[in-house]
């Protein structure tokens, strides 16, 4: 019987190098071979029920003590399709796509947490849970617009989280929002006060250090850039595990080393 943790380390290393299940059970036993060792590698078929067991809850995936979060999201294709077949023949009934959801520490840009679901999901109907899962030292979390909801800012409040995201471009101060809304109404008023133009707006993400949220979409472009914008898995629970399996990879990676630019002057 194999533990859930050589389960994920196989698939790590399907996702790895792009194999199908039949071909990763035949690498993983070269691999053994050429290492001397004996050691029992699964069947694929084996491999493709257990991996249905991995990822289905919302656990963290990185143990360190972090203050700020940034969270996003991302669209994963499923069943895709080939831009001459859409050409020529349209889009199939099929044809769907998953959104991930990431919370990456800005600072480590690791993966803290991670969540797959349906596309018709909303970002803002996830953000209470990554709220609740997070550890006792986060003080900041970092969301764009999409998160600009009372179910947001309630959960924040209710964890004693520092919300940081953009109030929507039309919203007004509301002298009877619940305690739980004062953030917003104090970003409402930051903004007017600095001018209630898009300048204002820009200034005010500035001051607030807003700009840290594009470290979510530098973690989604090397999500996509490794293993590709697709998901090979067909169930979605197996899904799940897929998208699982990615993020504990991309962890492993980062923390062996990311390049570090700098700006020159030419």
């Amino acid at each position: 019987m194999y533990s859930n943790d050589a389960i994920l380390v196989t698939l790590m290393i399907r996702s790895v190098f792009h194999l199908p299940l039949r071909a990763l059970q035949g690498f993983l036993t070269s691999l053994v071979t050429l290492m001397g060792v004996f050691i029992p590698i699964p069947c694929y078929t084996q491999i493709c029920r257990r991996a249905k067991s991995l990822g289905q809850d919302l656990c963290r995936l990185s143990e360190r003590d972090i203050t700020d979060l940034v969270i996003d999201f991302t669209g994963l294709k499923v069943y895709g399709e080939g831009e001459w077949k859409v050409r020529q023949h349209g889009y199939s009934k099929r044809r769907t796509w998953r959104k991930l959801h990431l919370a990456v520490c800005p600072d480590s840009n690791e993966i803290l947490f991670e969540m797959l679901t349906e596309n018709n999901v909303a970002d803002c109907d996830i953000y209470p849970e990554f709220a609740e899962a997070s550890p006792e030292t986060i003080e900041r979390i970092y969301g764009d617009g999409a998160y600009d909801t009372e179910g947001c800012y309630r959960a924040s409040s209710a964890h004693g989280i520092d919300f940081i995201t953009p109030p929507q471009k039309n919203a007004v101060f509301n002298k009877n929002a619940p305690l739980h809304m004062q953030t917003r109404n104090n970003a409402v008023l930051e903004i007017l006060g600095l001018g209630g133009d898009e300048e204002g707006r820009k200034l005010w993400k500035k001051l607030k250090g807003y700009h840290r949220r594009s470290l979510g979409e530098t973690a989604m472009f090397r999500f996509k850039q490794l293993f590709g914008n697709d998901l090979k898995s067909r169930g979605h629970a197996t899904q799940k595990a897929e998208a699982r399996v990615k993020c504990e990879a991309l962890n492993i990676m980062t923390r062996l080393g990311i390049p570090e630019g700098e700006w020159l002057v030419a």
